[in-house]
């Protein structure tokens, strides 16, 4: 059986704003892989995902997406990838369903397959009764959800969320981690970012943590457990332990980082 390429790879990136955002950060993620991409705000986790969805420029590096340079075929990589931000960008005066429709016209999807996709994720979303409502009146979490519908009408093989469960319910919560395994089960990739660290040790299968704009760990929960020499540590103490050892402030990574399993 011919091994897939990785579903991303990235070497030696590079991005500052004066000072250096992403320093020399090399990843490479597995084709089929749930993985949580943790730290501190301004770490460099979003510019990290931003230069790989194609929404920053990188200053040095490259980025390879299901075994696509992200660089030389942007058009190409961006046909296989997801990216949904923790503000969902949809267009209000559109009803889900007709902003479902419009971004499957973008990807110049079939039109019965489209809208047999988009009925779909409006049901798995618990969308289908307000498929015809403006989406102006909706809370955020419902945003949020119109925002992973559209994300996945193309059935990308990558998908990056940078905080998708902000402003979701316990039950919608529920609902979103559910589609998201499910689809890992079929194959697809799915990066997340996430402040609740509950959500990380649940769902992924690797957890990697960035400090100061470079990668300072990686591994499964058991590994990470490993290489702290205690097996009943919690991810929340290797957290702490592993941006204490990066030279970050313990206690404003803690402020930063929501340890709550309410949301989980």
């Amino acid at each position: 059986m011919r091994q897939l390429p990785p579903a991303l790879e990235i070497r030696n990136l590079a991005k500052a704003f004066g000072e250096p955002a992403v320093d020399d950060l090399s990843l490479t993620i597995n084709a089929g892989e749930f993985y949580a991409l943790l730290g501190p705000n301004g770490a460099g986790k979003t510019t990290t995902l931003r230069m790989v969805a194609g929404l920053l420029v990188p200053d040095a590096g490259a980025v390879s997406i299901a075994g696509i340079d992200a660089q030389a075929n942007p058009i190409e990589a961006k046909r296989v990838l997801a990216w949904v931000p923790d503000e969902p960008m949809i267009y209000d005066k559109l009803t889900p369903l007709e902003y479902l429709e419009f971004v499957a016209g973008l990807w110049s999807m079939d039109t019965d397959h489209a809208r047999f996709k988009a009925d779909e994720l409006l049901e798995k979303f618990g969308l289908g009764a307000h498929a015809d409502e403006r989406c102006q009146g909706f809370s955020k979490g419902m945003r949020q959800k119109v925002a992973l519908a559209g994300a996945l009408i193309h059935e990308p093989k990558l998908i990056i969320l940078d905080e998708p469960l902000t402003g979701l319910d316990a039950g919608s919560a529920r609902q979103v981690k559910s589609v998201l395994r499910g689809l890992v089960e079929k194959g697809v990739t799915v990066i997340m970012t996430t402040h609740i660290l509950e959500v990380a040790e649940r769902m992924a299968d690797r957890i990697g943590v960035i400090a100061k704009g470079r990668l300072v760990a990686q591994g499964t929960l058991e590994e990470l457990r490993n290489s702290s020499g205690d097996g009943g540590t919690s991810l929340e103490d290797i957290f702490l332990s592993i941006v204490k050892d990066a030279g970050e402030e313990t206690t404003a990574a803690m402020d930063e980082m929501e340890i709550e399993g309410a949301a989980a």
